[in-house]
């Protein structure tokens, strides 16, 4: 079976997760990758993308308990599959590949 495509955002979305970890929810991955691409994505963006990535079997969710404050919600909280993990390799090989060899300044001014 081949790889699934990752689009950029899905890839950012991925490495959020995989980055916050035990607090990769929906709010705190908007802003994690909002914040590392200097986009201000919407919630609904990032909801529809780990509802693909789900779909495609690279991230899990559950639903937490209410948080213990007056009025709190349930988190719905994403973690990392194993597919997903090796999405994550794959890309890192890939983008690796394809750089080789262009140097820190790939496209220099004319002099």
């Amino acid at each position: 079976m081949s790889a699934p495509v990752l689009g950029p955002l899905e890839l950012a979305v991925l490495l959020a997760v995989a980055r916050l970890g035990d607090d990769a929810y929906g709010l705190a991955v908007r802003g994690d990758v909002s914040e590392r691409t200097g986009h201000d994505y919407s919630v609904g963006a990032v909801y529809t993308t780990l509802q693909r990535l789900e779909e495609k079997g690279l991230v899990s969710s559950w639903t937490t308990a209410p948080q213990p404050v007056r009025g709190g919600r349930a988190r719905r909280k994403f973690q990392v599959t194993a597919a997903g993990a090796r999405a994550l390799r794959d890309a890192r090989r890939v983008a690796a590949s394809v750089w080789a060899g262009v140097g820190p300044n790939p496209h220099p001014e004319p002099a």
